[in-house]
């Protein structure tokens, strides 16, 4: 019997990764993730067809919006499938034997860092470093044999690169998550939905933005986000993005029909089924 094919996952950062964590939640089946060091690198590995799949960071409950990730949203395209609620556990980690007062530098992805911005603050004569990422940071460490530097990352990467956890939980609220978009080139949903992100402009009008989200209430739809991000080349007008759900999938094609008479530049980023927040 032939063996079935792993699917390929691109993640922003290396194996051990929140990252890969969350697609390994989502796709509960094994697979062969591509490590991108950057969002960047991230999507243009499925652009490329390098990866099947790709996992995006998008928001975190403490450090919020990933913004720069809404900007390659626009450029590139993809299909939201998916989303994924993650709960963050951030450690500190050294080399075995080390003790926190040797610790002179602390090194992680700076969404990490802000994560952790309370317990950092409180540090007397430690430097803080940014990297490409948590994991990154940890292996680095026990690569070279850091005695003098500790990385901001979960157990998981402690377990891999043979660290010892200093300091547990350090992050600013208990209740920390990540929120986790799955992409694909090409969207073939078959699952029924419940949510949706969506992008769009509005003329810069009194009441423009207000009429369309107006409209959404008034067909009983949900707005769980919304963010507004600069349009590059034209001052003082934005793009909105927004995360609406629903429990009637005819509300949703009602309310769209309004909608689109309302804005401009309409974009459906993807319809998929909302995900669970369950805190650990």
């Amino acid at each position: 019997m032939a063996k079935k094919k792993k699917i390929k996952v691109a993640i922003q950062g290396i194996t051990t990764s929140f990252h890969e964590v969350a697609a390994l939640t989502h796709f509960k089946e094994e697979i062969e993730t591509v490590e991108c060091l950057s969002f960047h690198a991230l999507c243009e590995s499925l652009k490329n067809g390098e990866s099947d799949f790709a996992v995006m960071a998008i928001e975190n409950s403490i450090a919020g919006s990933i913004l720069p990730n809404y900007f390659l949203l626009q450029e590139y395209h993809f299909s939201i499938i998916g989303e994924v609620y993650l709960p963050i556990h951030m450690h500190l980690l050294a080399l075995p034997g080390v003790k926190l007062d040797e610790i002179k530098n602390i090194e992680s992805h700076p969404m990490a860092i802000r994560q952790c911005s309370d317990y950092l603050f409180r540090l007397k004569g430690v430097d803080i470093r940014e990297s490409d990422d948590t994991a990154y940071s940890a292996k680095k460490v026990a690569d070279k044999k850091l005695k003098d530097t500790a990385a901001i990352a979960n157990e998981h990467a402690a377990k891999r690169f043979g660290l010892a956890i200093l300091e547990k939980r350090i992050e600013t609220h208990k209740k920390n998550f990540t929120r986790f978009l799955i992409l694909t080139k090409r969207s073939s949903a078959k699952e029924e939905t419940n949510k949706a992100s969506l992008s769009f402009e509005v003329a810069n009008e009194v009441g423009s933005l207000a009429d369309a989200l107006m409209t959404f209430k008034e067909h009983t739809i949900n707005l769980s986000k919304i963010q507004s991000i600069p349009i590059i080349g034209k001052p003082s007008e934005y793009s909105i993005h927004i995360d609406v759900e629903w429990k009637r999938r005819k509300n949703y094609d009602d309310a769209m029909k309004q909608v689109l008479r309302q804005v401009r530049n309409l974009n459906i980023l993807g319809e998929y089924k909302k995900g669970k927040i369950e805190y650990k």
